[in-house]
């Protein structure tokens, strides 16, 4: 499908926990592919914030105001799904936090990860790199104008 024109740069907010490792790799993979969007970050801790920004220009910030201020602003919100379930990322999404994603206007592309409890059916186990993928292919068919 073609993409669709734009009138303006999109706000992208990536939410990420435990090492950042996933929210890293979509930085990377979003940058390379989308370079005239707006990314920030926002960990649920430190080490996950550190690692999203490490090697780029992007601005990112640590915890749950980070993550409700960030998703009040954000266009587009992409990151794991349990970033939307209270408890989840091993405790690190606080209510408050899975509340401001659902609340937000955004749009949120979340990614299908098997883990901590949170299990999505009809999702076969797919590589990252294949769902991320396939997040961007997403990204790419949002229509902001």
């Amino acid at each position: 499908s073609e993409m669709c024109i734009r009138d303006r740069y999109m706000n992208i907010l990536i939410i990420d926990g435990q090492g950042g490792k996933l929210g890293k790799q979509l930085v990377n993979s979003i940058l390379k592919r989308y370079p005239e969007h707006n990314v920030t970050v926002a960990g649920t801790n430190a080490v996950a914030t550190s690692s999203m920004l490490k090697g780029t220009q992007l601005r990112g910030a640590t915890g749950e105001n980070a993550v409700i201020v960030g998703a009040r602003k954000a266009d587009v919100i992409i990151g794991p799904v349990g970033i939307v379930i209270a408890d989840a990322l091993l405790g690190e999404i606080s209510p408050a936090m899975a509340v401001a994603v659902g609340q937000s206007a955004a749009v949120k592309i979340l990614l299908p990860v098997n883990r901590c409890d949170n299990l999505v059916a009809g999702i076969t186990d797919q590589s990252i790199n294949v769902i991320i993928e396939d997040a961007l292919d997403k990204i790419g068919k949002i229509d902001n104008a």
